[in-house]
């Protein structure tokens, strides 16, 4: 046991190291996915009949196919038509490419949740549809996905471990390559695993927080 905190302590500077790139990874590829995912939602919801189905048709794509190819796709196939993406980019175009799908269905469950006659009294009050989305329906939408959309934040701060695929040096990475120059994988792995836990709780904390002061349930 006494060997296995030397071995942790040791090298714990590079897997803390590896762990920089795991948040930023995260944070980025989440907002991004944000930003995408309201848009999404809006479309599928209030969009006219080609925005909608493009918008349809990009969640389905996205959840019916795996992160690692989605991956693969960024960062090995756009090459092919001149875009070449840095591999710490490419994890993060990727995921957020990804979990803005995800984040889309929640958003659209949050605004389907809404009362229609939401929309028709800020109409009847000369609110354009525009304006009603942005003050009224989105505020409201938000807080009520944000107990789903929490989840997905933490799934996201653990997907982000597959960006070793394409030599992230994130967390799973740099454990991947101590453990290839020191044959022991399952130390090191057990390490990492044990810092995504703490990174982990002290998010899940967090949310958990901003979900009692904010979350609005119907």
């Amino acid at each position: 046991m006494n060997a296995f905190f030397v071995f942790a302590w040791e090298n714990l500077p590079a897997l803390l190291d590896g762990l920089q790139y795991t948040v930023i990874i995260w944070i980025v590829a989440v907002a991004f996915g944000f930003v995408l995912g309201l848009l999404l939602a809006v479309g599928r919801v209030y969009g006219n009949t080609p925005l909608r189905w493009l918008a349809i048709g990009y969640i389905e794509l996205i959840r019916g196919t795996p992160l690692l190819a989605q991956m693969f796709i960024v960062y090995f196939g756009l090459p092919e038509v001149g875009l070449v993406l840095s591999p710490l980019v490419a994890a993060m175009v990727a995921i957020g490419l990804n979990t803005a799908a995800y984040q889309a269905e929640y958003f659209r469950g949050g605004i389907r949740a809404i009362r229609s006659g939401q929309m028709a009294a800020a109409r009847a009050i000369g609110m354009t549809r525009g304006q009603a989305i942005r003050s009224i329906i989105l505020p409201q939408a938000l807080r009520i996905a944000l107990p789903q959309w929490s989840n997905e934040v933490i799934l996201e701060l653990k997907y982000t471990s597959v960006a070793f695929a394409i030599s992230v040096p994130e967390l799973m990475g740099q454990a991947k390559m101590i453990g290839a120059n020191t044959f022991l994988y399952f130390q090191i792995f057990v390490v990492a695993a044990l810092i995504y836990l703490v990174l982990v709780t002290l998010v899940t904390a967090v949310l958990d927080q901003v979900e009692k002061r904010y979350a609005l349930r119907h």
